[in-house]
């Protein structure tokens, strides 16, 4: 696996395919630069050799050309990140693209116009991916979050660069800590599994039960299980359609030597909201008119025993409403666990939007192993997907 640390830079122009796809607010100012952190030490590596970055990436779904949308509004925050500052040119090919392309000198760094106002882009056409590619000297693809999209920036491009293509220190490193959780050689191995959907996580629980020995349910998905074995969840989130699947994952499990762990009790509320009653109840056993909206006290100390005793752990989706504080008791309770087995010395992963975000806000970022940067790309890769952006680095 060629990355970074594998190529000197000096008196090359390095296009750089990052993620600067981040949040803005009002005011077009960013509101949370985690993405554009994670790509300093590559552009970092790439300055000190000596070479100069051509930073390119998407910001939203533009349609045709929105103000909104332009990666202008990062250059500030990009600058402040970098501690150096960061030229910008408004288009990503043509003329102006090619003349501050030219103009770029050894130690500087450039950001090209939003890639996405070109629709060439998301059809991976080869044309505009030549015209990209003509831009550097060396490709390096350092952008986890859209590694599963074969894009022209992201994937097409690399075939013009047989030679000259490496992963960036962040996709390496996401690579690195996918595979330790993977191909996790330090047992007992647990997955959290968490969120609302069965039907969005169900390939990547089917992947994983050949490589955990726990695997815990949680969240909205939980009451489908339960449904299905008889239970009553009043108004709780389900999906009926998905019970008979529910119990196959159960039978699977089993047959695997595979413990799966569901919620006994709920934080059960009588409205979805900040104001709501709530009650604990055994969660097979939920009042018509009431819905379970986080995992109970019973719940969050079977699954706090499981994790400390695990010795790989990845946590993918919260187990309640998180997002309201009255329902956050259990992701908070979750979090803490991961965070005590780590220290203990455990390897953790936390991946997936909802569990990154749960994570950020109640400061645990710092206390497990790994945060992961890519939602879809990741559970891509715990489905057991090659992803276009990784293979056509390796190709």
């Amino acid at each position: 696996m060629k990355t970074v640390q594998d190529i000197n830079f000096k008196d090359k122009k390095a296009l750089i395919r990052v993620d600067f796809n981040v949040p803005l607010d009002n005011a077009f100012k960013v509101t949370d630069a985690t993405r554009i952190e994670a790509a300093k030490p590559t552009i970092v590596k790439i300055l000190e050799d000596g070479g100069s970055c051509i930073l390119m990436s998407h910001l939203g779904r533009p349609k045709n050309k929105e103000n909104e949308f332009s990666l202008k509004h990062i250059v500030e925050t990009a600058a402040a990140v970098l501690g150096l500052s960061v030229l910008f040119v408004n288009d990503c090919v043509g003329p102006s693209a090619e003349a501050a392309v030219a103009n770029l000198n050894p130690g500087e760094v450039l950001l090209l116009e939003n890639l996405r106002y070109y629709k060439e882009e998301t059809t991976g056409d080869l044309g505009f991916a030549k015209q990209l590619a003509s831009l550097g000297d060396v490709y390096v693809n350092d952008a986890f979050g859209s590694a599963h999209r074969a894009h022209a920036s992201t994937t097409i491009i690399a075939d013009y660069f047989p030679e000259n293509k490496c992963f960036g220190a962040l996709l390496a490193s996401e690579i690195f800590n996918l595979e330790k959780v993977l191909g996790a050689s330090q047992k007992p191995v647990t997955a959290i599994i968490g969120g609302a959907k069965v039907s969005s996580k169900i390939t990547v629980i089917e992947n994983i039960l050949d490589k955990v020995d726990h695997l815990i349910i949680g969240g909205g998905m939980a009451f489908t299980f339960i449904k299905a074995q008889g239970g009553q969840i009043g108004s709780s989130l389900v999906e009926d359609d998905k019970q008979a699947l529910a119990l196959q994952i159960l039978k699977t499990a089993k047959e695997k030597g595979v413990e799966i762990h569901l919620p006994v009790d709920v934080i059960v509320a009588d409205q979805f909201s900040e104001f709501a009653s709530t009650e604990i109840s055994p969660i097979h056993e939920i009042a018509e008119g009431w819905m379970g909206l986080d995992s109970g006290p019973q719940s969050n100390s079977n699954f706090a025993s499981v994790i400390l005793k695990s010795k790989t752990i990845l946590w993918n989706g919260p187990v309640g409403v998180f997002e309201m504080e009255l329902f956050s008791g259990g992701t908070i309770s979750l979090g803490n666990a991961i965070a005590e087995a780590t220290q203990q010395g455990a390897f953790s992963l936390v991946g997936g939007g909802d569990s990154v975000a749960a994570a950020k806000q109640f400061n645990l970022s710092q206390k497990v192993s790994y945060v992961s940067t890519g939602g879809g790309a990741m559970l891509e890769m715990l489905e057991g997907k090659t992803l276009p952006g990784i293979q056509a680095i390796l190709d």
